[in-house]
């Protein structure tokens, strides 16, 4: 006998429909207009820089890559190295003392602290500047006895020393609190075990817990580096001729205020745009998720984030 036809049943009652279903887009006028908003404004920004004559880009243009410009650029790019290799080396060396098990270590780092990063930064470069008032002479020797060898504070400590000094203490104070967070996260257990294997505190520092802080430690440490370059910018009260106090050398001549600001504007917008980007594949690097994707060419979590 042959099969006969097969039939196929119907809907029925409160089974599923099989008619398709027209999806509708959700509007969002909100953000339409937030773009019509931001598109009027940054016209005007652009015809504000092209038709206002008083930015003089002229001017802008022809002082923009001059000696004494490019000399104050490059004296505000040692002076963020130099001040930055003080404030990280400084930093962990008050971190570790206090998180040490010694109490007067930790009041030690504490003090330091909240002295260094509850006075403004700019009295700190104006004292370690005018340090030859306080002691015209220093000297090394056995305390309460004879001195060795004694010299002028301003020889000892010129103005470069004193920018240095003055930036990189401070950054010391910040970078201490950085790192510390960074060493309180990586787990106990870790640096349990590494005892247990007969490492010592400062081998389970140097080869287990900083290599991991590194992760939470890098961030912060490529923002304060950035921060840095700015901040060079104050060293101009002791007449140190970093870029702003060339663009102002340059001003008190010609009297072109604006054209010469934007010039350090361009160059300190040029360089944060780099350590920026170098920051960027510095933390890619500590992220082991992210150096997976590097390395294999597809974008990290934080990329398909958007963010």
């Amino acid at each position: 006998m042959e099969p006969g036809p097969t039939v196929e049943p119907g809907p029925g009652p409160g089974s599923p429909s099989t008619e398709t279903i027209k999806a509708v887009p959700v509007r969002h006028p909100g953000r339409w207009l937030t773009v019509a908003v931001l598109a009027v404004l940054v016209a005007m920004l652009a015809n504000a820089l092209v038709t206002n004559d008083a930015f003089d880009w002229g001017t802008v243009w022809e002082y923009l890559f001059t000696e004494q410009v490019l000399r104050g650029l490059w004296a505000t790019l040692y002076l963020t190295v130099y001040a930055m290799a003080v404030g990280i080396v400084g930093g962990v060396l008050v971190a570790v003392l206090r998180l040490s098990p010694n109490p007067i270590l930790r009041g030690v780092s504490w003090t330091y602290t909240w002295f260094f990063r509850g006075t403004p930064v700019m009295i700190q470069i104006l004292f370690w500047a005018n340090i030859g008032a306080l002691y015209p002479e220093l000297s090394i020797g056995i305390p309460f006895g004879p001195e060795f060898a004694s010299a002028e504070a301003n020889t000892l400590v010129p103005l470069l020393g004193a920018a240095v000094l003055g930036l990189g203490l401070n950054e010391a104070a910040y970078m201490a609190e950085i790192v510390r967070a960074g060493i309180n996260a990586v787990d106990e257990g870790q640096v349990e075990a590494a005892h247990a294997l007969g490492m010592g505190r400062a081998l389970t520092l140097r080869r287990i817990v900083l290599p991991q802080a590194m992760r939470i430690i890098i961030p912060p440490t490529g923002n304060e580096t950035i921060s840095m370059l700015k901040t060079t910018s104050l060293v101009s009260v002791i007449a140190y001729t970093e870029l702003l106090y060339a663009v102002q050398i340059v001003y008190s001549r010609n009297y072109r205020i604006i054209p010469l600001l934007l010039v350090a504007a361009i160059w300190y917008l040029a360089f944060t745009s780099i350590l920026s980007v170098g920051q960027y594949y510095l933390e890619r690097y500590y992220d082991p998720a992210g150096r997976n994707r590097l390395a294999a060419g597809r974008p990290t979590r934080r990329d398909q984030s958007g963010t």
